[in-house]
């Protein structure tokens, strides 16, 4: 897997940074891809492209995969981070129409179905990927990322007399321009307090650094001002009438789907092993791969907190590894651990974390990678397409039942109706507590949540046309959480184990595999019984494969007493200078007094603390515009300059133990 970086100007300027500076910024991805890098300048200087590259397929000779990679006549250059698993179907395709390959590198086949097939190309790629490709001749750069979100893609575009584009994998390189802000973006910030996302939508916890969002494009004309076009390459697939398919039906079709993705998610010239909880889902993908592994046998990995019950993950996947044969190795997550390492990986990604499960998701991709391990097959994304939360299914049915009672308002407000009720469900901070959380002017300027139920309403609304006639609201709920959270889930995934130079690949979560869920009616996946039946038909599939135990096992997801680990940790709100501007003095305090007893408060305050601290420093104050004191938007902490080009900006910021 690798990091991706680009610079691009409007036509007729350049892009003012030399080749040591673009370095710098490529290399704060240096873990990204610690096995090459590479760099490409157009020849008016208005474009760069870099890259970092972490080899999974080894190309013959090595230097056959280096990128930024061009077409022989010098009109494309394409910088890409993925994998594409159809690569030799799209390469016989190409083949017949002319096409004469130099490499074996799945990056080759991806820069020539650019140049045939322009954005169209986009649909016909099965993998995962974000990409930036530059057209000299069309003077256009596009910017993509794969169906479900898999691997990030952000940006930041400046129109007018400056018209600039600055894209990377992640955020840090971007800041690291002189020309992009370093301001908080108030919006995303208070969505964050209630969902633990880093984004909204587009928008990320910075103002005018947006992500390209799942399954979409960014075009932009170099040759007009970066003018931006944007549009979907992926829409999912529409609900199937429930008459056109039996349980017997779904079950052998999803067994089928599954396998072959699994299949397909091997493919490496490097070690692959596999997560393993001990739960339905990573079970089902170690089984599947136990049994088509080399003689020497696939390894399994598991992390979790060992408080010696038999029902944890640690002791199920001990047991599901035994029952598969594997060669098993487990992560312990202890308190120490982890007071340590989550603010360590806030400073190194530039970003809060999502969920605490991050920690441990990190410590057994640094595990794996020191028994020299690159790729790692983990269980994503069977939630979000086969409905295994039962809870917000289960409040979503009482929901359609109660709005089903009473008169319809418009289609808007009963949008925004259903997303607020996925908001309220899982929230850390509820919308209600956010005046008494946040500072007056911060809870201002982020207008009173107005972005958040916009966007997510609009959410609702758009996926509503995209299920079809014969969806029902359920399946409606469902789309939204692959959309909404599945999409933190895979970015929770690709950066604690690229922190590590390690590839997570997610053979449940791939645009196949939901394009065969989403067609299939909600009753094949959640029946509202009690107790709930959830993921039937993934369960019926392969039930014949696994012990009963691993069948019925309930959700677990990587469980840590986290909350009682936070306390004596919420004093470090008292001497923060960031989180002081940001949020009302009663909440700190009582955070900072009652750290563990208001868990769902603190983990999200103590994560934008650590932000803060890392982009503004620990003393610095922030206020919106308007409010800002004069000591706001103090010198970053990274000691780096207003350029914030050092040649050390990934290690910008000294980590401390909560």
């Amino acid at each position: 897997m690798c990091g991706v970086l680009g610079i691009a100007c409007s036509l007729g300027r350049r892009i003012g940074l030399n080749d040591a500076q673009v370095v710098a910024m490529r290399d704060a991805m240096a873990h990204r891809g610690p096995d090459g890098a590479g760099l490409w300048r157009s020849a008016q200087g208005h474009v760069a492209l870099a890259h970092r590259r972490l080899a999974v397929i080894e190309p013959d000779p090595p230097e056959h995969g280096a990128q930024p990679m061009t077409t022989d006549d010098g009109r494309f250059a394409l910088v890409y981070n993925g994998e594409l698993y159809n690569d030799e179907d799209l390469r016989r395709e190409l083949r017949r129409a002319g096409v004469v390959f130099r490499t074996r590198c799945d990056t080759e086949t991806v820069l020539h179905a650019l140049a045939a097939w322009g954005i169209g190309a986009l649909a016909r790629f099965h993998g995962m990927f974000a990409l930036g490709l530059f057209d000299a001749r069309g003077q256009r750069l596009l910017l993509a990322r794969d169906p479900l979100g898999i691997k990030p893609l952000y940006y930041h575009a400046a129109v007018g007399d400056r018209a600039q584009v600055v894209f990377a994998s992640e955020i840090p390189p971007i800041l690291a321009h002189p020309d992009v802000p370093r301001e908080p973006d108030w919006a995303t910030l208070s969505a964050y307090l209630t969902t633990i996302r880093t984004t909204l939508g587009e928008r990320t916890l910075f103002v005018g650094v947006r992500a390209v969002r799942p399954g979409a494009f960014v075009e932009f004309d170099l040759a007009r001002g970066c003018q931006a076009r944007a549009g979907e390459f992926w829409r999912g697939a529409r609900v199937l009438p429930a008459a056109e398919v039996d349980d017997a039906g779904a079950a052998r079709r999803v067994r089928s789907a599954v396998a072959e993705s699994v299949s397909a998610h091997l493919r490496s010239d490097v070690p692959v092993c596999s997560l393993l909880s001990g739960g339905l889902d990573s079970t089902i993908i170690a089984s599947l791969v136990a049994r088509s592994s080399p003689v020497d046998g696939l390894r399994t990995y598991a992390a979790g907190h060992d408080d010696g019950a038999p029902d944890s993950d640690l002791s199920c996947a001990r047991r599901a590894a035994a029952e598969l044969g594997t060669a098993h190795t487990e992560a312990p997550i202890t308190r120490e651990l982890f007071l340590a390492r989550w603010p360590e990986m806030v400073a190194r990604l530039g970003v809060p974390l999502s969920t605490p499960n991050e920690v441990a998701i990190n410590e057994v991709a640094r595990r794996l990678r020191a028994d020299g391990r690159v790729v790692a097959l983990s269980g994503e994304g069977a939630d979000e397409l086969f409905a295994g939360y039962d809870a917000i299914m289960a409040a979503a049915a009482e929901f359609e039942a109660a709005h089903a009672a009473r008169a319809r308002g418009d289609a808007a407000q009963t949008a925004a109706e259903r997303a607020m009720l996925h908001v309220r469900a899982g929230a850390w901070t509820p919308p209600e507590r956010k005046a008494d959380v946040l500072a007056a002017d911060v809870w201002r300027a982020a207008e009173g949540d107005a972005a958040m139920r916009a966007m997510l309403g609009a959410e609702f609304l758009d996926l509503a046309e995209q299920a079809g006639p014969h969806a029902g609201a359920a399946d409606v709920h469902l789309r939204y959480l692959r959309r909404v959270n599945l999409a933190g889930l895979l970015q929770r995934l690709d950066t604690a184990t690229m922190l590590e130079r390690v590839e997570g690949r997610t053979p449940l979560a791939d645009a196949r595999i939901a394009e065969l869920a989403e067609s299939l009616p909600v009753a094949h996946k959640f029946v509202p019984a009690a107790p709930a039946q959830t993921k039937r038909c993934l369960r019926i599939a392969f039930a014949p494969d696994l012990s009963p135990w691993v069948v019925a096992r309930p959700k677990a997801s990587f469980p840590l007493p986290f909350q009682r680990w936070l306390d004596g940790a919420g004093d470090a709100l008292r001497g923060s200078g960031f989180a002081a501007s940001v949020f009302a003095p009663g909440a700190v305090e009582a955070v900072a007094q009652q750290t563990g007893a208001l868990w769902r408060l603190a983990w999200p305050m103590l994560n934008l603390a650590l932000w803060g601290e890392r982009w503004w420093g620990r003393g610095a104050a922030w206020a919106p515009a308007g409010h800002r004191s004069s000591s706001a938007g103090v010198a970053a902490s990274d000691g780096a300059g207003a350029a914030g080009l050092s040649s050390e900006s990934h290690v910008v910021c000294s980590t401390r133990t909560l």
